[in-house]
């Protein structure tokens, strides 16, 4: 890019952005790969072209090669005949920015004052870091810092996609290593904000990425009982969220302490129930199938016994209510369940 000044860029970032949001651009990395369209349309350049220009407030005209062209995924035709390389249709996804202009979207999201500018910037952030090349260029960059400064923004819906780009930039293990220092601020959110919200969605969202190995499930050791609370007063989406948290966690031997000795609500057994939804309670049976497996002694096992509220007490012991509710689901409709229900009672 060139040494323009920064008010002409983001003169130009109001109008590509504008464009970008109104394609229809997601951050959910499983539509950048799944969608197919970014396939269709991944094709190299002739030239390297000229990046975003500035162009009167009135003009929407999109410059072929330009950073709009590149995040946007659109047919860029030019509008009047010019050179062949810079006239023939382009076709470019968020996988092919260059490095230049991630730089650029870095730099105005830092000196954005505008809550929708800034969550557009975060959107075009999110989807090219549904690429490993970007993950790693945004790490360099010192992008993740940058972005996770936005977690405490006082809009909302920034903070969202604050979240969201997160969420894809964690898919890279050497970028968990950085997002790990804001897990305390994405409990927080997950705490502060109202349930089944936008915000406790996401959070949740990096929190699975984050938890899928174990090499920092350690910093979610207090975040249990909020996670079982989730379960019990959220609806279906934001429950299968929290469970694949849970089962990530559970999967871990070394966390399994931590987890039966946390307080649980008395009522999560209720979820073990042919109403409740069929996502949910194949994951609560994965989470009480990995509970299960783990066997205290029977010193461990008073101890536990003597902690009121606790999750061995609820889902554990002898007194509590699940071996009866899990006899009952033996004779749940869906096939899936009964197998996991009759793997768990043997």
């Amino acid at each position: 890019m060139g040494d323009g000044s920064v008010a002409p860029r983001l003169g130009n970032m109001k109008a590509l952005l504008g464009i970008v949001a109104g394609a229809g651009a997601s951050y959910g990395l499983y539509k950048l790969i799944t969608g197919g369209s970014f396939k269709r349309n991944k094709k190299s350049a002739a030239n390297e072209s000229p990046g975003v220009r500035s162009s009167p407030p009135s003009e929407a005209t999109l410059q072929p090669g330009s950073l709009l062209a590149r995040v946007s995924g659109l047919d860029v035709v030019c509008p009047r005949p010019v050179d062949v390389a810079s006239g023939e249709v382009i076709h470019q996804s968020p996988g092919n920015l260059d490095p230049q202009h991630l730089k650029m979207l870095l730099s105005c999201l830092q000196t954005s004052n505008n809550p929708q500018d800034r969550c557009r910037i975060l959107l075009t952030l999110g989807n090219s870091a549904a690429f490993t090349v970007n993950q790693n260029l945004i790490r360099e960059f010192e992008g993740i810092h940058i972005i996770a400064g936005f977690l405490s923004d006082p809009t909302a819906e920034v903070r969202v996609q604050t979240l969201n780009s997160l969420n894809n930039l964690c898919m890279n293990i050497q970028n968990q290593e950085q997002i790990k220092v804001y897990v305390p601020q994405v409990l927080e959110l997950i705490e502060m904000s109202p349930v089944n919200s936008d915000l406790q969605l996401g959070a949740l969202r990096l929190l699975t990425n984050l938890s899928v190995t174990d090499k920092h499930q350690h910093l979610l050791k207090e975040s249990i009982t909020l996670l079982l609370s989730l379960l019990v007063v959220s609806f279906e989406a934001l429950q299968v969220q929290a469970l694949k948290v849970l089962v990530n966690l559970s999967s871990n031997p070394d966390m399994m302490d931590d987890i039966v000795q946390s307080q649980a609500p008395a009522s999560v057994v209720l979820l073990f129930d042919a109403r409740t939804a069929p996502a949910v309670l194949l994951r609560l049976l994965t989470f009480t199938g990995n509970l299960k497996a783990w066997r205290p002694s029977a010193q461990v096992a008073d101890e536990l016994r003597r902690k009121q509220d606790c999750l061995f007490r609820v889902m554990l012991d002898e007194s509590s209510q699940l071996h009866s509710r899990l006899v009952q689901l033996l004779s749940h409709p869906d096939v899936e369940i009964q197998s996991q229900v009759a793997r768990i009672l043997t």
